[in-house]
This record gives C-alpha cells, structure tokens and sequence, in this order.
C-alpha cells in the first residue's frame, strides 16, 4: 500500500489518499484518466479488475464516482473517488472505457441513475430506464412522482440512435452517432425467448446466420431496489438480497450481513459463520443443478433437466426445514441467522453427499462426453483471460478463462480460509470449459460440506444487536464469491438508520455485457450456446 501511495503521489501530487482496510484516492477529474491509464497499464501496479463503478450524489458537494479496483497478480484492492466537474444539468467525468472494457456498461448505469456524463464513452444511452424518462432516479432531490413519469401503454420507445460527448479543441460537444448501420437487418432475440433466460432482449444484426453485432436492452423487470433502500432499515433491506439472483439468497445475504456486523464491530458466533458457510456452498450446488437441467434443456437435452432437479430438490428440502422457504430464505441476518438450525440437519445433509458423487457420474455419463454437446459446445464463445478480467466477467465464467477469481480464496471472508478445497481452473476458455468448470465445483462445495457437517459447534446462532441499527457515518465495500460469480456491495452511511447509499455490484451485468464481444461472427444458433453457458440471471442484472 506504502509503495502505491508513493508511487502515485509522485506521478500525480494533487492526489488525497485516505487509509482504511484499503487504499483510498481521491483525484480531479483532469487527471482521472491519466491516473486510470497508469493504475492499469503501470507494471508494478496493473489494476486490471475494475469490480464496479458507485455513483454517488453528495447533495451540497456534488455528484462523484467511486470506483473499486483490484490487481489480480496480487489480490490487491484500491479506491478511487472522482469527482463531476460542471454543475447538476451536465455533471462531467471522463470516461475510462478504452482502459477497462466494462466500464462501458457501468458507465452507462450511472448515467442513467444519475446523469453523470462520462466524456468521450461512445455510448450514453440510458440502460435500465426508457430513452424518455425523466429525472435521475438515485440522486437526492429526485422527484418520483408517478406522473412525471407515466406507464407507457403503447410500443416501446427505442431508438437506433445514441448520443456522445467528446472533446474538440479542448470543449465538450455533444454527437450523435448509430446503433446499427443503416443496412442492418435486426431481429429481435427477447425479451420473451425461454433461451434468453429471462426477459433481457439481444437486438442482434445478422448477415443470414452470422451474428455481427448485439445490442444488449435492459430493464424489463428493473424493480428500483437500491433506491427503496435508501429509505428502509437496515435490517429491512436484507430480504432484497433473496430478490436479486434467487439462487445465491444466501451468499448475498452473507455479504450484505458481513457488510453491516463489519461497520457496527459485531463479531459473530462460530456457530453462527459454520452454518452460513454451510448453507453458501448447499446453494452453490443447488444452482449448478438447475444451470446444468436448464442448459442443456437450451440444446435440446431435455432429459438432463429430470435428472439435475432430484437434488436441487433434495436440497430444497434441507433448506425449507430450516428457513421455511424454498427460495427467497431470508435466513442471514445481522448477528448470525434467523434459527438455528432443523434438528434433521445433519441427517439430510449425509443423505445429500451420500449420493452426490453417483449423481455428478450420471450427469457426465449423460451429457458431457455427448458427440452432440461436444459438437456444440467446444471451441464455441471463446473468451480468453484478458478479456475475462477487462470485462470483469467472474465465477465460474472467469475461471473457465484461465482466471483464478474466486474470492474465496483472492480474499477470503468468514471460515473459507481454514478449509480445504481446491479452486477450479480451466484454459479452454470455451462453453465447455465453464460447463465443466461448474460440474467440478459441486465437487469443492461437497468437499467443504463434508469438512462442516459433523463439527458443526455449539454456541448461539445469533448475537445480540441493537434493536434500532445504527451505522457510523463512513463507507465500506464488501465482496463474497455467489454462485454466478463475484457479488460485492458498496455502501455509504451518514450515521442514520438508513443507508445514504447502498451500491449493488452483480456478477450476472458483466456475464450479460460480454456476449456481444464473444458472439461476433458466430452463429445464431451459437447464441443460444453461449448464453446459456455464462448462466446470467436476469433479477440480478436489472435490480
């Protein structure tokens, strides 16, 4: 950290820097680009992973980005605040898009959430909200009157037109350019297309069958999720986390949990963090299943679904027991969990690994080594390791890449660095590497199980906590591994029992990003293969 920071203050001495679990810079806008193009291409630095971009609206002090960057050669995370130039009708900051490929996409999510235009970024559309709304959702004096803002009940409003601010002889002037060029032929690909996983809509142009560009459109189920928390408890806005990527309720309610015991130094019971790791890796399992049933459902494998769901039933039942739900659990809270655990916990669990490895066996048997699925999936959306990390496309994705990115290991958090499994790591890079990057993880997840089941120890599941949570004025980010990748949360408190800001960063946004990059010049029916193969999910991408 000590070398960073004199490093940078060298190269850039108008730099502030603030010391907390991590590295933090605050720098002028003038000089954001700069700093960005050394923090990334400098050799002993090379922040290679931009994690997620914060916009944040400081009422009286402006608008401004917090960005959060990590070296992957070394696990090393920094922070970088920037603040807009110009005033509250054209908020500036430059954009970074040519350093981090992603940062295309989030820039674009601010912008749409708080007006902040990222200078010379060659697309600054809205991508939640329609072309037409009004107002800037997550800023302060927003006004959220539902007339503003009426429900359209005719077509969608779209256009094949985007604007782009850039700089001319030292002015920002605003250009208009195309989506598509003029002789495009278009189709549709969504919203309502079971392959698509969701409603998301590719509008994909097509020379006969081969795709030449994707146009990824967002929004259709956007629920305003960090705006209503905002004005909730804290407590209140953990059952959110179950409403995001309902496959991995519990990793992100481990986050969100570990997020707020971390601001308020609550320290947990050991028995508390067993049974939320316990819980994390039955998801992870759960989730792989219902990718692998549904997946090959897309390629036309649909025996493959019956035989994945007999144990993301199987463990349905284990969660039900003790959660009393069966997918938004809402188990995790601050303290620990909500019960302790169903006395046929145990029981179950040994039922589940008991038949697991004959099961893994029966889905490889079935499908993996299939003429067919081969065919289809070798070779097929290639996506190599640079490219992986520039569009901070995580998980099992990123490591079927060649990408060592599990947080469980780059930082771990809870008991994962007392336990022994093994990080799954692929080259090919292909649909078939991040199919059998999952296939193997179940495997890890059993290991880790088999580690907890029988030395589950005594204590209380939940610690006493204030009945009125109140957090320190500050901010805090936070990271944990879900079952699609890195899911990490930023958030900003003014010491209220609400938080002032509270930044979602997904995993499933880059996934859904990259598909355009991965699918020029293959086939439509490629398409299906690998969208199905980086197994976004769409609650999670629009919140």
């Amino acid at each position: 950290m000590a070398n960073i920071q004199e490093k940078i203050s060298k190269l850039f001495p108008q730099a502030a820097f603030a010391q907390t679990d991590v590295l933090e810079m605050t720098i002028a806008d003038e000089q954001w680009h700069d700093l960005a193009h050394t923090l990334r291409h400098d050799p002993e630095l090379s922040f290679d992973f931009l994690v997620t971009i914060a916009g944040v609206d400081w009422k009286e002090n402006g608008l401004g980005c917090i960005y959060e960057l990590v070296a992957t050669s070394r696990n090393e995370r920094v922070s970088v605040k920037v603040m807009a130039t110009g005033d509250r009708e054209k908020p500036f900051i430059h954009s970074v898009f040519d350093i981090w490929d992603i940062a295309t996409i989030y820039e674009r999510e601010v912008y749409d959430y708080f007006g902040i235009i990222f200078v010379n970024n060659p697309d600054m559309r809205r991508l939640f909200l329609n072309i037409d709304w009004k107002g800037y959702p997550l800023r302060k004096d927003y006004n959220d009157d539902p007339d503003i803002n009426p429900v359209s009940i005719e077509n969608e409003r779209q256009t094949d037109f985007t604007d782009t601010w850039v700089e001319r002889e030292g002015k920002i002037v605003k250009e208009e350019r195309r989506i598509f060029q003029a002789d495009d032929f278009v189709v549709n690909i969504g919203p309502q297309h079971p392959a698509t996983h969701g409603v998301l809509r590719f509008r994909t142009a097509v020379d006969g069958e081969i795709i030449k560009k994707i146009d990824l459109y967002l929004g259709y189920i956007h629920r305003g999720v960090e705006k209503i928390c905002e004005v909730d408890t804290y407590p209140q806005t953990l059952h959110f986390m179950d409403r995001l990527d309902y496959f991995s309720a519990h990793p992100y309610h481990h986050c969100l949990c570990m997020l707020y015991e971390e601001a308020m130094g609550i320290q947990i019971s050991r028995r508390a963090q067993v049974i939320r790791v316990l819980m994390d890796e039955l998801s992870r399992i759960a989730s792989h299943c219902l990718f692998f049933g549904t997946y090959c459902m897309d390629l036309g494998a649909t025996t493959m679904l019956f035989y994945t769901l007999r144990v993301r039933e199987q463990i349905l039942d284990i969660m039900e027991k003790t959660c009393g739900a069966r997918m938004t659990f809402n188990y995790d809270c601050i303290g620990g969990v909500m019960q302790d655990l169903h006395p046929d916990f145990v029981k179950d669990v040994h039922a589940l690994l008991d038949v697991l490895p004959a099961n893994i066996k029966e889905y490889n048997k079935i499908f993996t080594g299939n003429v067919i699925a081969r065919d289809r999936m070798e070779n097929v959306g290639v996506l190599s390791r640079e490219d992986a990390i520039s569009w901070a496309v995580t998980g099992p994705n990123g490591r079927g890449s060649g990408w060592a990115c599990d947080v469980r290991k780059t930082f771990p958090y809870s008991i994962y660095s007392e336990l022994e499994f093994d990080e799954v790591v692929r080259s090919e890079g292909d649909a078939m590497a991040r199919f059998k990057v999952r296939m193997d993880e179940m495997v890890q997840s059993a290991r880790i199980i088999a580690q907890l089941i029988d030395n589950i120890p005594e204590g209380e599941y939940c610690v006493k906590v204030p009945k009125v949570v109140k957090l320190p004025a500050g901010h805090w980010f936070k990271m944990v591994e879900g079952c699609r990748g890195t899911f990490g949360i930023y958030l900003e408190s003014d010491g209220s029992a609400s938080p002032y800001r509270l930044k979602i960063a997904p995993p499933c946004l880059p996934a859904a990003a990259v598909v355009d990059h991965i699918t020029c010049g293959q086939k439509i029916a490629d398409l299906i293969t690998i969208g199905g193969s980086m197994d976004y999910i769409v609650p999670d991408i629009d919140r």
